[in-house]
């Protein structure tokens, strides 16, 4: 008898850890970007982003937040979709090296997930992000596919620790020539 009730317990503990497992959905990738500069914030949604970065085509809402960066909406593009062609295996060195991790604390102080109250979960989203990002661009990765391999529905830009990151550059392409070109080459090389 008690072996019977064991097995009993056992199957229906199985069933419903089986259900538990297979009816979780996958993590969605970004559909939005809440930025937030002091108490104000503001979301934008990944799929208007990509639009206005391919077409030119901006929403009124992405309008205000172009013109407030000062930037020309040229310069944005081209930063948005240029691709930087990065092996897998060479990007999974450089996020795992010593460099690697100096680059994503800094960097999850920027962009993290809602409620990561540690820069460890950030690490780990930014990595998702940047391995998924190259799969989905067959061995090339852009800002827009960055943000679409985020493993979070929405993706959290502090616009505050970018301004501190941004006073020791003077545009964002030499930002993005700063973090992506000098670590990569590195790796290429050795």
């Amino acid at each position: 008898m008690n072996f019977r009730r064991f097995l009993i317990i056992k199957v229906v503990f199985i069933l419903i850890n089986t259900q538990l497992i297979f009816n979780f959905s996958k993590a969605n990738a970004a559909e939005e970007i809440k930025i937030i500069y002091s108490i104000f914030s503001r979301t934008i949604k990944v799929d208007s982003l990509k639009n206005f970065a391919e077409e030119g085509n901006a929403t009124r809402k992405l309008k205000k937040i172009l013109k407030a960066t000062g930037s020309p909406d040229k310069e944005i593009r081209s930063v948005l979709i240029k691709d930087f062609e990065v092996p897998i295996t060479i990007a999974s060195k450089l996020i795992y090296s010593e460099i690697g991790n100096v680059f994503l604390t800094r960097l999850s102080s920027i962009i993290h997930p809602p409620r990561a109250d540690d820069e460890r979960t950030g690490k780990l989203a930014l990595r998702a992000s940047v391995i998924q990002g190259i799969k989905m661009g067959n061995g090339k990765i852009n800002l827009i596919k960055f943000f679409e391999g985020y493993p979070t529905k929405t993706v959290i830009l502090d616009v505050n620790a970018l301004s501190k990151v941004m006073n020791k550059v003077e545009s964002i392409s030499e930002l993005l020539d700063f973090f992506t070109n000098s670590p990569l080459e590195k790796i290429k090389t050795n």
